[in-house]
């Protein structure tokens, strides 16, 4: 049996914080985030992610597991409430509400944290400015199988209710570290990794561009792509070929391209 606080008034103070939380100023003063939907909220049960509280609305269900979901979040030490199905209207991101909503504490990795493989295997990008695309690439990154994401110079916040959605939960599972970009080259090349740089003006195509051993892939931000900054310091360049018109991808499709050119490269026998 599920042991919930009963809200219904849309008046209700945490309704109204619930609605707040979707400013990134709100969301880091209070150090939490909302996760929204079945998926997301399981896959923080699976990383030991336990949200503080769950606000669930049954008339907003799609499936049969939700309640044993809640059960298992509650035993786990997560505060239930149950809310009309107006209020959750409110306080739902999505157009088509699940019927859940989980407010979890906000988390940060040091650079100097990052656990990495043998040889390591990195993604770096900067000054991402669009939640959706990064949330994609935190998805592209773990299908890939990389270490962790480093966001360098972030525009936006990790925290944004687009890249929770758009992660579909592996923001999680991926270690992703907020950090600047002058601390980022210069752990580099305390680690030995090599930085290979994404740019349309670089002559080598990344068919032709090593990306075995330590190395790290470097894209940069939707308008501006890379600074000069990451340009000067990384030891390659390297782009993708453009046969039609346009002279650039989306940034999330590209990271995509190069880093599973990276994978077929690290799978070849050497």
């Amino acid at each position: 049996m599920l042991d919930a606080e009963q809200i219904s008034s849309l008046q209700n103070d945490r309704i109204k914080n619930l609605v707040k939380l979707r400013n990134r100023r709100s969301r880091d003063q209070q150090g939490i985030f909302l996760a929204e939907g079945y998926r997301a909220i399981s896959r923080a049960l699976e990383k030991d992610v336990v949200p503080k509280e769950i606000y669930f609305s049954p008339d907003w269900f799609l499936g049969e597991n939700e309640t044993a979901l809640l059960e298992e979040a509650q035993s786990r030490g997560a505060k239930l409430f149950e809310i009309s199905k107006i209020a959750f209207e409110k306080v739902a991101y999505r157009e088509r509400p699940e019927g859940l909503i989980g407010v979890i504490p906000q988390w940060s990795y040091s650079i100097k944290d990052l656990r990495l493989s043998k040889p390591p295997f990195l993604l770096i990008v900067e000054s991402i400015e669009k939640p959706g695309n990064l949330g994609t690439i935190l998805r592209s990154a773990d299908a890939a199988g990389v270490d962790a994401v480093i966001c360098c110079d972030s525009v936006t916040d990790l925290y944004n209710p687009n890249v929770v959605r758009s992660s579909t939960g592996v923001l999680f599972s991926m270690p992703t570290v907020m950090t600047s970009s002058d601390e980022t080259i210069e752990w580099l090349r305390e680690n030995g990794i090599r930085s290979i740089a994404a740019t349309p003006h670089a002559s080598q195509l990344y068919t032709e561009t090593k990306l075995t051993g330590p190395v790290a892939i470097i894209m940069g931000s939707e308008q501006f792509g890379l600074s000069e900054k990451w340009l000067n310091a990384c030891d390659e360049q390297t782009r993708i070929p453009m046969a039609g018109q346009a002279d650039s991808l989306n940034v999330a499709m590209a990271t995509l391209i190069t880093l599973f050119e990276a994978v077929r490269q690290r799978a070849a026998p050497q």
